[in-house]
């Protein structure tokens, strides 16, 4: 009985005079992990510790001969001890864990619920389906059937770690790029669930005119497969102009015919794709203003296609893809956050070749920094894109898990 009374006053002792030691080895080993990245020693955090509390014990009025001379100091020693390594680890852990850069975007930012998240191949991930109708804007032109149904149809996949604000901007980007829509208002909530209101395409042909430029149609006898961005050499009686083609339209007796499954009903439509099928037709090309006024005076034109050949970003990354390298488009998880470029390279072998931040300063080059900064410190929601061999890129890819 009096062993066990011992047993229990050494631990009321050592949990009494340990509380200091305890929040002293916390902080310490939060405040060494946070701003050096360096674990303080565990030996030196006890001895510390049991200094304190040899301290804190003396101000009790603890340190006694009757205490000293029994047990209970050895199971206070040993209660103090633990207090300050458990502290000491948790300390660390959280100066390992906590973002080294904080705003007020980040602190007010909210997060999916984990009802909504799934794993493809160890990795979490978001459907974003739309959330009622699909509104209109005001002051804008409502919003075609054929172009609403199909996004109140849509769903949109989305890695899982990135905050709603990331996620809204991202499903704008897409949806921007995919249906050239004049604006849009998205606002998604906690079970990813998308209200959306959005503008339709408007004035199309006038922004892909270059400045300085402009845009004049006449009839020809339309090549097939020509494609919108092609170079164009135009054949007068009188006169040779070279433009660039915006768009083509050739006559639609002369289309493909509609292929069926084998069935006897829903034949499969054939995709359509922005080329023309050939045959008499009007195509409409960029030329400078005195150009544009001479065609305006003629009603035809023999149209030759010049040659382009693959451009010069194509040949390049055909030209690294035969010297076995890969190319891997990543957004940055929670693996790799705080990590700097150049100690990721270092570590899988890869190269970073462009970076967007998740806090885009500004909208140029929607927001890519080609060959980027090598000190800069990776964080969530960041987007990449390295290139190296397999190895490299199996590497990268086992480190983001």
């Amino acid at each position: 009985m009096s062993l066990i009374i011992e047993f229990l006053l050494g631990v009321y002792l050592g949990l009494l005079t340990g509380i200091v030691p305890a929040m002293v080895a916390g902080g310490l080993g939060f405040v060494f992990k946070y701003f050096t990245r360096v674990t303080l020693p565990g030996l030196g955090v006890v001895v510390l510790a049991v200094a304190i509390a040899g301290i804190s014990g003396g101000l009790l009025g603890l340190i006694d001969p009757e205490v000293v001379a029994s047990p209970r100091l050895m199971v206070a020693l040993v209660v103090v001890m633990m207090l300050s390594l458990y502290a000491h680890s948790q300390g660390d852990k959280l100066g390992n864990e906590l973002p080294r850069r904080f705003s007020f975007r980040k602190l007010g930012s909210r997060t999916l619920s984990g009802d909504v998240i799934f794993n493809v191949g160890g990795l979490g991930k978001v459907e974003i389906t739309p959330f009622g109708e699909i509104s209109d804007l005001e002051g804008y032109p409502p919003l075609p059937g054929e172009l609403r149904a199909e996004l109140t149809n849509g769903k949109w996949v989305f890695p899982a770690d990135l905050p709603i604000e990331e996620l809204e901007r991202r499903l704008e980007d897409r949806l921007r790029a995919q249906y050239q829509l004049t604006e849009l208002d998205i606002t998604i909530d906690t079970n990813g669930r998308a209200r959306i209101a959005a503008a339709p395409p408007m004035g199309s042909l006038s922004k892909r005119v270059p400045e300085g430029r402009r845009a004049v149609s006449i009839g020809a006898l339309v090549p097939t497969g020509i494609a919108r961005g092609e170079q164009v050499r135009l054949l007068t009686d009188d006169r040779v102009i070279e433009a660039t083609v915006l768009s083509a339209q050739s006559d639609p007796k002369g289309a493909p015919p509609v292929a069926t499954d084998g069935g006897e009903s829903n034949p499969i439509e054939t995709p359509s794709a922005p080329q023309t099928t050939g045959g008499e037709g009007r195509i409409t090309v960029a030329v400078s203003s005195e150009e544009a006024r001479f065609l305006l005076e003629r009603h035809r034109a023999r149209v030759i296609v010049l040659p382009r050949g693959l451009g010069l970003e194509y040949e390049a990354v055909r030209a690294l893809r035969k010297a076995g390298n890969r190319f891997k488009r990543q957004v940055v998880s929670s693996a790799i956050v705080g990590v700097r470029v150049d100690a990721l390279e270092t570590d899988t072998g890869i190269n970073v070749l462009a970076l967007r931040r998740q806090e885009r300063p500004t909208e140029g080059s929607r927001g890519w920094s080609i060959n980027p900064d090598r000190t800069i410190q990776l964080a969530l929601g960041d987007e990449l894109i390295a290139i190296g061999d397999r190895s490299a890129i199996e590497a990268f890819e086992a480190r983001l898990t």
